[in-house]
């Protein structure tokens, strides 16, 4: 099975090519300047050139708080571009797996949101990735759209990283304590990609097809993903410090985000058979394995 990833330098795409390698799955990742989301002309060329049985659409425009200011550009990458990627697709006669975001929810439910829930996207990313699914549903019958949260892994940027970083100068850190969500791991992510490729690639079951949610099992808030992570940590010796829990209001940024961004992953799971891994197991993993990199 080949398939094609957006995105080449994203958490995905690196995830994906560890896991194609160990699964015996071709991974094809692209990226700027051979793909570019912001400009959709060279899309189809690049796709068809790939030859892929499936297509990936893990690129987007994730400064949520520079989106803010950038609003054009979010449209053009995370709406128009990834509707280019699944017309792209569909013309070549292969699914797209587009990922997709919690952001497109307001984060005012009081449990889990569920595929059919409302969305209501409180900024200009949750916005424009919500564009995105439309724009890719509308052009490929054969689409899988899957919202994830909280992303993290061994490279690229994200909180895990950040929090090592941070617990290498300081004795405390200040982590916003009242937002709540389910931490998701990149390779978790690429593992379940490779699964759903390979039950879309032949198949027509329409059933396969639309919007699934897929997280990590459990749930948390941003202060009990960091302090997990200097617990992990400082088993191994590594960098460690207190947590101090603050309020969202205590660390304003430009753009607002969902309180609620918990996603129910029961319809992936009844569909296609998947589920995630709890947060927890998953993140000691990335923690080892940063750690073990930096003694290296």
């Amino acid at each position: 099975m080949r398939i094609v990833v957006t995105g080449r330098d994203g958490q995905v795409a690196q995830a994906l090519s560890e896991v194609g390698a160990v699964e015996g799955v071709t991974i094809i990742p692209l990226g700027r300047p051979t793909l570019d989301l912001a400009d959709p002309r060279g899309i189809a060329p690049a796709l068809e050139a790939a030859q892929p049985d499936v297509v990936v659409n893990a690129a987007a425009y994730t400064a949520v708080d520079k989106a803010e200011s950038e609003p054009d550009l979010a449209r053009a990458v995370n709406g128009v571009g990834a509707g280019a990627v699944a017309e792209a697709a569909a013309h070549i006669g292969v699914p797209i797996l587009h990922l997709s975001t919690d952001y497109v929810f307001d984060g005012s439910s009081q449990r889990s949101y569920r595929e059919d829930d409302p969305t209501g996207p409180l900024g200009v990313y949750g916005r424009t990735k919500l564009e995105g699914e439309r724009a890719v549903a509308a052009a490929n019958a054969r689409h899988v759209i899957l919202r994830t949260a909280w992303v993290y892994a061994p490279f690229g940027t994200n909180f895990v990283r950040t929090m090592l970083r941070l617990a290498g100068t300081r004795d405390e850190v200040g982590v916003v304590a009242d937002q709540h969500g389910c931490p998701t791991s990149a390779l978790d992510i690429a593992r379940t990609l490779v699964a759903i490729a390979g039950r879309v690639r032949a198949g027509d079951d329409e059933s396969h097809y639309g919007v699934f949610h897929m997280t990590g099992q459990g749930e948390a808030v941003w202060a009990d993903v960091a302090e997990a992570i200097f617990a992990r940590s400082a088993m191994s010796g590594g960098p460690s410090a207190r947590v101090k829990r603050i309020t969202t209001a205590e660390f304003p940024t430009p753009a607002r985000r969902p309180v609620n961004s918990r996603l129910d992953g029961a319809r992936l799971k009844a569909v296609h058979g998947l589920v995630l891994p709890n947060w927890r197991t998953s993140l000691d993993v990335c923690v080892d394995r940063l750690l073990a990199g930096a003694k290296g």
